[in-house]
């Protein structure tokens, strides 16, 4: 009976080339791999015809979905390899490590919206998702370079350092891809981890009682396996757990380390998996930073530079950049050059990536980011088996993405819908309803060029998180729809705030949810009943009034909310002008902001009776006394934009507002509020201009440098040539001015200017002054 162990690194090319190589000459009866048992039932699907990595086994509570855990694996995982050998030679493969159900019931549930959990197990990565941000990774340890935390030992920090530095390397990372991954002679590799590592370990206990735990789970796992019967036990594990798996040992200190273990219910399935996650610290702690290259290495072990560099070349031409053949075989030789001049056995990425930078790219180091993306890292996406276990939320996800022609990429894809057809008003409805979940597969794009309100256009990248996402949203329901609405109605009844209740309702008449609307209608109702503030009945409006005026599109009931739209319509008509009364110069600010959306939402519903009242309102608040400037000014533009002032009224107007009686930041307030939007409606208002030349032409010097800002910042949205038109047009008017004073007198009722008398008083003038009245 014995016991090889393997120590390797997780998502090494080398080490899984090795370790194959190994499994096939020692031809075990039994192997063991580092990962969670609680996964078992679903390894066989590991060799099913429809898998294909990267793949992730992934770990979860069905009772809370935010404890969960992924297990990385691609084609050049030594654990893949392993256990695709036993499962194809019909030998038990098994995992051995501390099981997800009590590591994940050792670590508490952080808060919503809070960064992602994490536990102290080196090789396992916790992590969390919440219902408004999408779920991220939390970088762990990885199993051959331990947590940084314990500075005070730096095998514990950075074992592989020391082994670095004593080859000459100052980057662990470099030595060990140089030294393991690319190494051509794999013989006696793995007696030579081992040793090394046993070096490194020596004298050293188990850095916390969680790695403890997860090693005396490991070789009570492998005594199991002796007790079996087993003669020749192959055991997997990352590096760094090697030496305490060679020899067991007795159970008992084991046993009792490992009593009185709390356990978590625990699912397990397998989900697709990308290149760009194998990059972070995941269950199999050691992200690798350049997958893309390290799945070359596996399958390209020969002619690595010359494959790497035409790969990189094809890339570069599809950008239509211009590489020739014999750039190829430049860039080739000096990455060949470069590793020789490091002494360094054959080109690795680095010295690749110098050469195709100068040759191929000419030094330019922009096309060095797609490359980065496409090659260095890839956008491979895993497949995993129809029948692998999954919650029916997913299975109904798949069944409509089959049914409407929407496979899940990573790349990112344009979609443009027509929603007068019918399958595409089914994919803009799966799309808005997921958005509903959290589940954010499709961002809606709102572009120009597009006639009606008919297309939409998305812009649509599958992300992996999204497993974790699918579970959590399998709590309101079993298919998409019928989650999207409990989820909605939940949502409603625990929000309070009338606009974002509005804006719930607009997602949910996109989804095309007819339960949600009766339900959020009715919540809307009774707060807006009770609701005292007339800005949050302003905010409320937009949303409901685009359902009312598009609702048709999507074929919705539109006529249900122009019940709601009048009630609040209402009441923001009786209380906007007390709730304009005494504002400050922000409050005024936000108070245009929202009677600009109304403004909005009466253009858009275009229903006569409401756009009188509301014309009316603006009216009132135009000239009533104690309302800021820039409110005044506002409702004088949007008046005169609906051409409900003529020219007489705005100069009547402009006088009152500019007068002397009117305090300088008041007046400046309502030019402002005159003045924004569109320069060319006031632009042909030469009453206008007239008294704003004149008011500005009466300010003092300390004044007019007060009011400067207000007024820079009341013509600073208006166009180049809309500005340049204006002054122009102040220029016309200072020479329209001074041409009527010298002809017929000041407009303060000054007599005209005698020519005649003017003249005779030159000489003296001339004299008094001691200049020549005839010269120049």
């Amino acid at each position: 009976m014995s016991i090889h162990v393997f120590g390797i690194r997780h998502h090494g090319p080398g080490c899984a080339r090795s370790l194959h190589a190994a499994l096939e000459q020692l031809q075990p009866d039994i192997v063991l791999v580092e990962g969670p048992p609680d996964a078992q039932e679903v390894l066989p699907l590991l060799t099913h015809e429809q898998m294909q990595p990267p793949v992730a086994l992934i770990i979860y509570a069905p009772e809370e979905p935010k404890r969960a855990v992924y297990y990385p694996f691609t084609h050049f995982s030594p654990e893949w390899q392993a256990l695709r050998y036993g499962l194809e030679h019909q030998i038990p493969a098994r995992f051995m490590d501390l099981p997800q159900a009590i590591q994940l019931a050792k670590t508490p549930i952080q808060p919503e919206a809070t960064a992602p959990l994490e536990t102290d197990a080196p090789d396992a990565q916790q992590a969390t998702t919440s219902a408004r941000k999408k779920l991220k990774e939390a970088q762990m340890v990885a199993p051959d370079a331990q947590d940084a935390g314990d500075t005070n030992d730096v095998r514990h920090t950075d074992p592989l350092a020391l082994l670095a530095e004593a080859a000459g390397y100052s980057d662990h990372e470099l030595w060990w891809e140089e030294q393991i991954e690319q190494r051509r002679d794999m013989t006696n590799l793995f007696e030579g981890i081992l040793e090394a590592m046993t070096a490194l370990r020596a004298d050293t206990t188990p850095k916390d009682e969680e790695e403890a735990q997860r090693e005396a789970y490991m070789r009570q796992t492998i005594r199991a396996a002796q007790k079996e019967g087993f003669e020749r036990i192959a055991v997997v594990c990352g590096a760094w757990h090697a030496p305490v798996l060679v020899s067991p040992g007795p159970a008992k200190a084991d046993t009792a380390l490992l009593n009185g273990l709390k356990k978590l219910k625990v699912s397990a399935t397998w989900i697709p998996w990308t290149n760009s996650r194998l990059s972070y610290r995941s269950g199999y702690g050691a992200g690798v930073t350049s997958p893309g290259w390290y799945e070359h290495l596996w399958t390209t072990p020969d002619r690595l530079s010359i494959r790497w560099v035409t790969r990189a070349a094809h890339l570069l031409r599809e950008q239509k950049l211009d590489v020739s053949s014999a750039s190829v075989i430049e860039a080739v030789r000096l990455a060949e050059a470069l590793s020789a001049l490091r002494d360094r056995p054959m080109p690795g990425l680095a010295e690749l990536h110098e050469a195709i930078r100068t040759v191929l790219c000419n030094g330019d180091a922009s096309p060095m980011a797609l490359i980065h993306e496409k090659l260095e890292v890839g956008e491979k996406l895993g497949e995993v088996p129809s029948d692998a276990p999954a919650v029916p939320l997913q299975r109904d996800l798949e069944a409509k993405q089959r049914r409407l022609r929407l496979k899940p990429s990573t790349e990112i894809v344009t979609l443009d819908l027509d929603l007068r057809k019918e399958t595409d008003r089914a994919r803009s409805q799966l799309l808005h309803q997921l958005r509903l979940l959290n589940i954010p597969w499709g961002e809606l794009q709102h572009v120009s060029g597009k006639s009606g309100t008919f297309h939409e256009i998305w812009r649509l990248q599958w992300q992996v998180e999204f497993a974790v996402a699918i579970i959590e949203a399998n709590i309101w329901g079993n298919a998409v729809e019928t989650a999207a609405t409990a989820f909605a109605c939940h949502k409603a009844e625990n929000t309070e705030e009338l606009p974002a209740l509005s804006e719930l309702l607009d997602q949910v008449i996109l989804s095309v949810l007819p339960e949600a609307i009766d339900r959020l209608l009715s919540i809307i109702q009774k707060r807006a009943a009770v609701s005292a503030d007339v800005q949050h009945l302003m905010g409320a409006l937009p949303p409901l009034a685009r359902v009312a005026r598009y609702g048709d599109v999507r074929q919705t009931r539109a006529e249900q909310i122009l019940p709601v739209i009048d009630g609040l319509f209402e009441r923001i008509i009786i209380g906007l002008p007390g709730a304009c009364s005494s504002l400050d110069d922000d409050a005024a600010q936000k108070m245009v902001s929202s009677i600009d959306r109304v403004q909005e939402c009466v253009g858009l519903l275009n229903r006569d009776e409401q756009r009188e009242e509301w014309q009316e309102t603006l009216r009132q608040l135009m000239e009533k006394e104690g309302i800021h400037g820039l409110l005044r000014g506002r409702c004088c533009r949007l008046l005169l934009e609906q051409r409900v002032l003529d020219e007489e009224e705005l100069q009547r107007l402009t006088r009152l507002a500019l007068s002397t009686a009117v305090p300088a930041p008041q007046a400046a307030a309502w030019v402002e509020g005159v003045l924004r939007g569109s320069g060319m409606l006031v632009l042909h208002q030469d009453g206008l201009w007239r008294a704003l030349d004149r008011w500005m032409s009466d300010l003092t010097a300390e004044t007019f440098e007060a009011l400067l800002p207000i007024l820079r910042r009341a013509f600073s949205s208006f166009q180049a040539p809309e500005r340049r038109a204006m002054g122009e047009k102040v220029k016309h008017l200072s020479a329209s001015s001074a041409h009527v004073i010298a002809q017929h007198g000041s407009a303060h009722g000054q007599e005209a200017l005698h020519q005649g008398r003017a003249m005779s008083v030159l000489p003296v003038l001339a004299q008094i002054m001691g200049v020549n009245l005839h010269g120049n």
